[in-house]
């Protein structure tokens, strides 16, 4: 794998939810992690989906980051289908103000877990998914130290 390979997927359901998606996407390359942007739904394309999930590892994945509203499925979905680490982020909604997708995500079923972040919780989703690649890469991990001491200043 090359450098430029990506190490972070990031899902999410719908067009509509890039706007709410970028600061994961801004944060994530401040730290120079190179990630790969799918959009599909877990309702609308499900095969599609699974071929995405399915193929994140052998594509070089070693996180992924879902992004869905209302039902939100989508992070479950994806984790069905692959032994990746799946973060998920519950996207604002205007019947619920972003409830109900959270509640779809923190009730997982047991041996499918996902982490979950706050509602439009995009940018500690990076954060996370950096943290997450830290544990197996030294240079992730300092990127995390630095990041959290100038936050301390």
């Amino acid at each position: 794998m090359s450098e430029a390979t990506p190490l972070v997927g990031i899902i999410m359901g719908s067009e509509s939810d890039m706007p709410a998606m970028e600061p994961c996407m801004k944060q994530l390359e401040e730290f120079g992690i190179p990630y790969e942007v799918k959009v599909a739904s877990a309702h609308r394309k499900p095969a599609e989906v699974h071929d995405w999930a399915s193929s994140a590892v052998e594509r070089g994945l070693r996180v992924i980051v879902a992004a869905a509203g209302k039902a939100a499925h989508l992070g479950g979905v994806v984790a069905a289908y692959t032994p990746l680490p799946v973060i998920t982020v519950p996207m604002k909604t205007s019947d619920l103000g972003g409830l109900d997708s959270l509640l779809s995500m923190v009730q997982m079923p047991s041996g499918v877990p996902v982490a979950c972040v706050a509602i439009n919780g995009a940018k500690n989703a990076a954060i996370l998914a950096v943290q997450i690649l830290g544990t197996g890469r030294d240079g992730c991990r300092e990127k995390i130290a630095d990041f959290k001491a100038k936050m301390a200043e």
